[in-house]
This record gives C-alpha cells, sequence and structure tokens, in this order.
C-alpha cells in the first residue's frame, strides 16, 4: 500500500510543477506521443535517476546492518515471466496515466487517487513476481547504490516499451480532444 500512497501524494504536491514525471518510460513514452517535449527529456531521465539513486544510497546509511541488500527489483520467475509482467504493469499504468493527466475530458482532481490505485494494484498483481518496478529510475537507483545489475535489462527494456505501447493506444482511443458531452450529444443528434 506504501507505493500507490506515495505516488497518489506525490502526484498531488507537485504534479502541478513536474507533471508528476517520476518515471522515465512515461516521459519516453509521453514524448513519442508528442504530450512532452523532446528537449526535456534528457534533464527529466537525469533528475529521476539521481532522485532514485539519492533516495536508495540514503535507505543504505540509514539501514546499515545488512551492507550486502540488494533494494533493488530482481524476477522470482524467469526472464520472460518479468518481462512480460512489467511489460503488462507499465502499459496499463502508462494508459491511466494517459487518461487522467492529458486527456483534458478526464477528471483532473482524481489523477493522484487514479495514479496511486493503479500502482497498488500493479504492485499486488505483479510485486511479488517481478518486484512490480514499472520504472527504470527505480530499478537503476538501487543497481548503482548496489553494484548489482543483473537482470537489470528487463527493468529498463520492459517498461519502456510498454508505457510507449499504453501512451499510444491511448492515444490512437483518444480520437478527439472534445468534451465527452460534445461527443454524445452529437452522435445522439446524429442517430435521431
Amino acid at each position: 500500500m506504501v507505493w500507490g500512497l506515495a505516488v497518489m501524494v506525490l502526484v498531488y504536491s507537485v504534479g502541478h510543477i513536474s507533471g508528476a514525471h517520476f518515471n522515465p518510460a512515461v516521459t519516453i513514452a509521453f514524448a513519442t506521443c508528442r504530450r512532452f517535449p523532446w528537449n526535456q527529456v534528457l534533464p527529466y531521465i537525469s533528475a529521476q535517476v539521481i532522485g532514485s539513486t539519492l533516495a536508495c544510497g540514503t535507505l543504505r546509511l540509514l539501514f546499515t546492518g545488512k551492507l550486502n541488500h540488494f533494494l533493488g527489483t530482481q524476477p522470482a520467475g524467469s526472464d520472460v515471466q518479468a518481462f512480460v509482467f512489467e511489460f503488462i504493469i507499465t502499459f496499463y499504468l502508462t494508459f491511466i496515466v494517459s487518461g487522467v493527466g492529458t486527456d483534458n475530458r478526464a477528471i483532473g482532481e482524481f489523477a493522484g487517487l487514479a495514479v496511486g490505485a493503479t500502482v497498488l494494484l500493479n504492485v499486488l498483481f505483479a510485486g511479488p513476481i517481478t518486484g512490480a518496478s514499472m520504472n527504470p529510475a527505480r530499478s537503476l537507483g538501487p543497481a548503482i547504490v548496489s553494484h548489482h545489475y543483473a537482470k537489470l535489462w528487463i527493468y529498463i527494456v520492459a517498461p519502456i516499451i510498454g508505457a510507449i505501447s499504453g501512451a499510444w493506444v491511448y492515444n490512437l482511443m483518444r480520437f478527439t480532444d472534445k468534451p465527452i458531452r460534445e461527443i454524445t450529444g452529437s452522435f445522439l443528434r446524429s442517430s435521431a
């Protein structure tokens, strides 16, 4: 529950400043859909990875009992399972973020709740299998601090592909930027 609540709180507290871009995969996906400027992708990803690394480094300093404890993500099953699960949960996350964060027809006040609940559901669903990263920075920071890079490629490649796919599927479904009442109103008038 902590992950979902933490994301929800962050969306509400700094979403108006950064667009709540905490995830390089989502940032890249939005750039591919022209929902985020390409010239800001590298600075955002740098900040995301630095933030993740500093957070993990802080945890390493605070909890020094077992120095070889790895705070990152590792698959519990096969690499294929982990890849597919990370793809699916990041697809789902980015699809939801696209809906509540980039579509002016959505109720923006509920974006933090929707995104936080999505993270929570994804963690419940995939956490035991992959650690439910959904975020390359979330996996890269602990890997840098612990010098533990085994299987890291899964947590970089699958979320990026999943996020791009989720954003594009939502954007293909978004056939208009008109409010839903205008779409349904014109549909009802044309079918009468």
